[in-house]
């Protein structure tokens, strides 16, 4: 059997282009994922060793830029400049093309992460994971899934300055004492790092990257993976802060979809979010004040946790509270007295279904009691197909509190919304029991008049599909314009006008 090609296309970062093939080898057990970058000859690389160090004696770096994450691409652009007239000078036979690409070579070796740059570049890619020194990188390809490469890291020692330098940028440290690090690159992209012996094999870093353009609801509704109906239903719960959890398990789209409810947020409102890891992208014009933890010192002080920032969080007087992921007891029973005194919550938590949902919050080590879970009104779960990789919101459902009965409360699950996976559609299941009701509290309106203005976000949405308006900005613009002035958008849309008509501006 002779190898196959199964794919093939380039990526470029920072001037650099690598060749990317996807290999089928009857020789290998997986699918190979091939990236060739040109080499440096050796006359070549003695010349960029000699301006590496003229580099470092014309542009110095302060602890301040190191530190802070919002400077790195000034910084990588500064160095990029002069390497490239450092290079003209030196070298000045070459193209216009080899200078670039060695200019840019010469900036992912000394303030980047050598050839994972050029990975990271590669939009296909959810994963990059460095096992160790001793093994190729592994990288999850969205088309192919787990595919083995042809990179390696040289060196042990290699890995753990990477380490160390993603996490000095975000005020970390990973040691031999502090042999774990969660942290993330000045993209957003997530990064785990682990030392040896704490990992037995070698030292590791696991980049989850996220996408350079986020998602916005429009490209969730046109991926099938939320239909418009329950798209507008959300919104219409959103704006009158409900509170609401998204449950899902690894990679399912959890922060991805709380990213894109965030949008509907009105724009009057003071929003906190609380996090680990930044991994929350919110529309410019909100009011935001993104929080997040930090790790103690080696002595053990110093240290700020997710209840820390969640209890000074509620003295910020917010409108809306954000937190990346309930994980335990302490937190949740924060987060759940927030709704009890007024505050709109958005989180997530890892479970499969609704039901999963509910026995995790009830059950050690959480174990809240249902009268708590009163407060909350919906329960979002995406899916990941494990096969195709496709993601789904799985099932909507609302928390209706039963009659008391000796005494205690009890909390029904009432599923309104259900994906099926024959017909690959979300499929109404009940109609609500609370969340109907509440909002006629909320907002004054009637069944009927809540039921058309439903209908009215619906086509709303289809628009902004119609229309191409997929930036985080721009769907967050049209909302909006829908609280501010519903009847001149609607109208708009009723004369099937462009954005550009409605708003006098080209929006993306």
């Amino acid at each position: 059997m002779k190898v196959e090609r199964l794919d093939e296309y380039s990526v470029m970062a920072d001037e650099v282009t690598g060749k990317v093939e996807i290999i089928k080898d009857p020789k290998e057990l997986n699918l190979i994922y091939r990236l060739t970058i040109p080499k440096i000859e050796e006359a070549t690389q003695a010349f960029l060793d000699v301006i590496k160090s003229e580099l470092l004696k014309e542009i110095s770096i302060k602890p301040q830029e190191v530190l802070d994450p919002t400077v790195i691409k000034e910084l990588k652009e500064k160095f990029y400049k002069k390497a490239f007239e450092l290079i003209q000078k030196n070298i000045p036979k070459l193209s216009e093309y080899e200078k670039k690409f060695l200019a840019g070579r010469l900036v992912q070796r000394m303030l980047g992460l050598g050839d994972i740059e050029v990975l990271l570049s590669d939009d296909f890619l959810e994963e990059i994971c460095v096992n160790s020194s001793k093994e190729p990188l592994w990288v999850y390809h969205k088309k192919f899934g787990w595919l083995k490469t042809n990179v390696f890291i040289p060196s042990e020692a290699e890995i753990q300055n990477f380490a160390s330098l993603v996490g000095r940028r975000v005020g970390r440290q990973i040691t031999t004492l502090t042999p774990l690090l969660d942290a993330y690159l000045v993209t957003g992209d997530r990064v785990n790092a682990t030392l040896y012996p704490i990992s037995v094999f070698g030292n590791t870093l696991t980049i989850r990257k996220f996408a350079r353009r986020p998602w916005a609801i429009t490209d969730y509704i046109e991926m099938r993976t939320i239909s418009q109906g329950v798209a507008a239903l959300l919104w219409l719960a959103i704006q009158y802060e409900m509170n609401l959890l998204i449950a899902g398990g690894t990679a399912s789209g959890k922060t991805t979809m709380m990213n894109i409810l965030a949008s509907f947020i009105p724009q009057n409102q003071r929003v906190i979010s609380i996090e680990e890891t930044r991994e929350i992208k919110l529309p410019r014009y909100l009011q935001w004040i993104p929080l997040l933890t930090r790790e103690p010192n080696p002595e053990g002080k110093g240290g700020v946790s997710m209840l820390d920032l969640m209890i000074n969080a509620l003295r910020m007087r917010p409108d809306r509270v954000i937190v990346g992921e309930i994980r335990r007891a302490r937190e949740a029973e924060v987060l759940f007295e927030a709704m009890h005194t007024g505050h709109a919550v958005l989180s997530t938590i890892h479970a499969e279904t609704s039901d999963q949902v509910y026995r995790r919050l009830t059950n050690p080590p959480i174990n809240l009691p249902d009268i708590m879970l009163e407060a909350l009104q919906l329960i979002l779960v995406m899916f990941r197909e494990r096969r195709s990789g496709i993601r789904r919101v799985f099932e909507l459902g609302e928390l209706v509190p039963a009659a008391r009965e000796a005494g205690r409360f009890g909390i029904k699950i009432n599923t309104l919304f259900r994906w099926r996976s024959v017909k690959d559609e979300i499929i109404k299941e009940n109609d609500s029991v609370r969340v109907l009701e509440e909002l006629k509290l909320f907002t004054g309106m009637t069944e009927n008049e809540l039921r058309q203005d439903l209908k009215e976000r619906e086509k709303i949405l289809g628009w902004m599909i119609k229309n191409k308006i997929r930036s985080l900005d721009s769907v967050g613009r049209v909302v909006v314009e829908f609280y501010a002035r519903p009847e001149d958008l609607l109208h708009g849309i009723e004369k099937n006008k462009s954005p550009q008509e409605i708003f006098g501006e080209v929006m993306s």
